[in-house]
């Protein structure tokens, strides 16, 4: 049986890869992003399978109304991809609140709107599966991205609650977390901030490792794509996925490290319990 999606972020990256892995196994999709123009191809070759639609991920009202358009044209909701997303660069210091700000309501109040737009009609239903696209950044702070990170890791944290909300009511949660992927977001989708002389070892070297990085990245968006699909197949699938050899590499050790440090310091963390009787 056909399954409906609706991905944010269709025109570009992982999830137009994903828009085209959908479609091309032959299930319904709404394809949203602020501009759909460059979507028109796949409603030209999918015609009966898809709706565009432009779609601001900060808005509420429009996550609604995007979601009530996939119930309207085919019945039902079964997965939402909340894939649309950006991160700039430069120092904390010198990145401006509204920046900030911008950034946490498109990489974390945008998978919390179409997440709760969702989650009523996946509750009558009994089923659904939410699919939130978190980074590498959202499990390690992520120099020169800030307020990347502390969106990535918001969504972390609210895929945990939802998980634990929605699996009586037969909702799955999915969080990925790619690592470098051949797409244009470290291109078009971000702006590289004046990096002043005191950050030049930590940011400006961040900047210019990317720069380096920006079309050998190991991530293949159709390999992601297809793997995505495996996970939304499953009966039982994983509350984490990992994209790309880097993220394991990374991820790995970094958990590592931080559990080390758990052990080095545990004895000054039980240290602060109330002291027990004798």
């Amino acid at each position: 049986m056909s399954k409906t999606w609706l991905i944010t972020g269709s025109s570009r990256g992982l999830g137009r890869a994903l828009a085209e892995a959908v479609l091309g196994a032959g299930d319904n999709l709404v394809a949203t992003a602020r501009n759909t123009r460059g979507l028109e191809d796949l409603s030209d070759q999918y015609a009966n399978q898809v709706i565009l639609r432009p779609l601001d991920v900060t808005d509420f009202g429009a996550a609604k109304a995007a979601v009530n358009a996939a119930v309207e044209r085919f019945g039902r909701l079964d997965v939402v991809a909340n894939v649309a997303g950006y991160g700039n660069l430069g120092p904390i210091e010198d990145t401006s609140i509204e920046d900030f700000r911008a950034q946490v309501d498109t990489n974390l109040f945008g998978p919390i709107h179409l997440s709760k737009a969702a989650i009523p009609i996946m509750r009558a239903q009994g089923s659904g599966h939410i699919l939130n696209f978190s980074s590498v950044g959202g499990r390690i702070g992520s120099t020169g991205r800030a307020p990347y990170s502390a969106a990535k890791f918001g969504v972390e944290g609210f895929s945990e609650a939802m998980v634990t909300e929605l699996a009586p009511l037969g909702v799955k949660v999915t969080v990925f977390e790619p690592g470098g992927f051949r797409t244009d977001f470290a291109g078009s989708s971000q702006t590289i901030h004046k990096i002043r002389p005191e950050y030049d070892a930590t940011v400006g070297q961040a900047a210019r490792f990317q720069r380096d990085y920006d079309g050998k990245q190991p991530g293949d968006p159709a390999k992601a794509a297809q793997a995505i699909l495996k996970v939304v197949g499953m009966d039982d699938p994983p509350l984490r996925l990992l994209l790309g050899s880097d993220a394991v590499r990374i991820v790995e050790s970094a958990d590592a490290r931080k559990a080390e440090a758990d052990r080095q310091w545990s004895d000054l963390s039980v240290s602060t319990d109330f002291a027990v009787a004798s």
